[in-house]
């Protein structure tokens, strides 16, 4: 029986135009399941069979995760909830039970086919997947459904500090030493305010507490050449991906008028999305 993974997103204030693509790729992975937590309505949106929605305010998301975690958080705004993420599971455990995995992520993201790289062998030998070689992304972080993997932000000397300082830590990802990662620099000598979730899973893995797997699956930056057909993603029609990350795209590019569907294929050039 195949194993299952659920990814749960939590997003505040106005729908930005690339959410249709993000939903789209969605459709487009009906064998693993999206939680969409938000302040929006979205009922009136064509939502795929496998993404679920559930409608709330930060304040409200505020209460339950100050409740469930025994301690008021420090949460005034959208960005500030991912320093929480890695927290997901432990303040809402009703959006995970059941599965084998459980997931955080944005939704400035264009997926491609997720089970091509999350496989059943996979998820078998690791208990903390990070789709990047070098740090947990926010954008698409994957862990085992149990208590030892689901309460692993515990850990952290830093955690009850970064819950309930409204000041963003990144925890989520790395506290800003993106670049000390990214240069290979051992864990234990990458200096940061706070024990962030990488600096965590990168130590535990060292010392055979936990199995971590981190590998380059993903496409961000704004490299041109991007092909998404029928829910598989490449680059230069060679290297598929799990994912794009619209971080930089966004900034750059609108489209010029409202989407009325998206198509079963279409490119991305390093400025826009062309059918």
């Amino acid at each position: 029986m195949q194993k299952s993974i659920s990814i749960v997103i939590c997003y505040f204030g106005k729908l930005p135009w690339y959410f249709e693509y993000f939903l789209h790729s969605c459709k487009f992975n009906p064998d693993v399941h999206f939680c969409i937590i938000s302040d929006n309505d979205l009922s009136q949106k064509e939502i795929p069979s496998n993404v679920f929605c559930v409608k709330k305010t930060l304040e409200e998301i505020k209460n339950i995760a100050s409740r469930r975690l025994g301690f008021k958080v420090g949460l005034i705004d959208a960005y500030k909830f991912c320093d929480l993420r890695p927290a997901i599971a432990y303040i809402f455990p009703e959006y995970v039970k059941g599965y084998d995995f459980w997931g955080y992520g944005d939704i400035d993201v264009i997926y491609g086919n997720i089970r091509t790289f999350i496989t059943d062998e996979l998820m078998s030998n690791y208990d903390v997947i990070s789709v990047r070689h070098d740090f947990l992304p926010g954008a698409f972080s994957l862990f085992k459904n149990n208590m030892k993997i689901s309460e692993l932000f515990k850990k952290s000397k830093d955690y009850i500090k970064v819950f309930t300082d409204p000041k963003h830590y990144c925890f989520d990802e790395t506290n800003f030493t993106y670049e000390a990662f990214a240069e290979g620099i051992p864990v234990e000598e990458i200096n940061s305010e706070i024990e962030s979730m990488t600096h965590l899973v990168k130590k535990l893995h060292n010392q055979k507490v936990i199995n971590a797997y981190f590998d380059f699956h993903v496409i961000e930056g704004l490299p041109g050449k991007i092909r998404w057909h029928n829910g598989i993603l490449t680059y230069k029609n060679s290297m598929e991906a799990i994912l794009y990350h619209l971080i930089k795209f966004k900034k750059i590019y609108t489209p010029k008028k409202k989407i009325l569907k998206i198509p079963i294929s279409f490119k991305i050039s390093s400025t826009r999305i062309y059918f």
